[in-house]
């Protein structure tokens, strides 16, 4: 069988009776940096062998790993910190699995994304997760149109060298829009801010950022454009989005439940 076990994503106590009953009967633990996973599993007196599987050799080991578990071993994936395979290594192995019929249990603990959106204030019902911000200006932007048009919370993952970045790409998008971050989740310097995307841009315009950010986005689709005619958001997403006036028309036309038809003959 393969265990996916949720490790800590900052504070070691974080962990369950579980957990570590799991990782101690197991034949090996899969880790994505084995000298880091060793803090954890020293601290639990867990003294199983540890293989390395990261996204640098994860294919290669897959057929290896695909045998043992299909000789009847036990074996348990972690990550450096959160639940196996939500951007991190263990995606495919999962899938490889299910083709092989090879049972899989996931064995519930910290998730980094979660841990952040249910503290944010914002609507937790209804969210996509979109892993991680794209680095590209242009892609970014997309991303963030996304975000906005999306009827919910939208989560992803972004790094302290591109927050400022993509905060200011946002309150240039829509300043008025709900936007929650959260760092250093458990450990001493956690913090958690939830404002306008205008507010919270200038706010880290003067600050270092540090530590892996959560970036959660408020969604209303309803609301965006009020102020703005078919024909100016139009042009705008042109621009914004790099796309032609065709596609431009068809996605504002989508949106506002207008005649695409229509539109046209307007911008003529």
């Amino acid at each position: 069988m393969l265990y996916l076990v949720a490790t800590p994503i900052g504070n070691l106590q974080d962990f369950s009776f579980r957990a570590v009953e799991v990782l101690r009967n197991c034949e090996y633990v899969l880790c994505e940096d084995t000298r880091h996973s060793g803090i954890l599993l020293k601290h639990y007196e867990i003294s199983v062998p540890t293989r390395s599987f990261h996204k640098f050799n994860e294919a290669a080991r897959e057929k290896e790993l695909i045998e043992d578990l299909l000789s009847g071993k036990d074996i348990a994936l972690i990550s450096d910190a959160g639940t196996p395979g939500i951007c991190d290594p263990g995606e495919r192995l999962v899938a490889l699995c299910r083709e092989k019929s090879i049972e899989v249990q996931s064995i519930p603990g910290a998730c980094a994304f979660l841990q952040a959106l249910t503290s944010s204030g914002l609507n937790c019902s209804s969210f996509q997760f979109l892993g991680f911000v794209p680095k590209k200006k242009a892609e970014r932007r997309k991303f963030l149109f996304r975000a906005l048009f999306y009827d919910g919370s939208t989560v992803s993952y972004e790094s302290p060298h591109r927050i400022k970045d993509t905060l200011s790409d946002l309150a240039a998008l829509s300043p008025n829009t709900r936007v929650a971050i959260s760092r250093e989740l458990t450990k001493k310097f956690e913090e958690q801010q939830l404002a306008s995307a205008e507010d919270l841009a200038k706010n880290w315009e003067e600050r270092e950022p540090r530590g892996e950010f959560v970036l959660m986005i408020e969604g209303n689709p309803q609301n965006l454009w009020n102020d703005v005619s078919p024909q100016e958001q139009i042009a705008e997403y042109e621009k914004l989005l790099d796309i032609s006036h065709k596609d431009a028309i068809r996605l504002v036309a989508d949106l506002r439940g207008l005649s695409r038809r229509e539109l046209y003959k307007e911008g003529l």
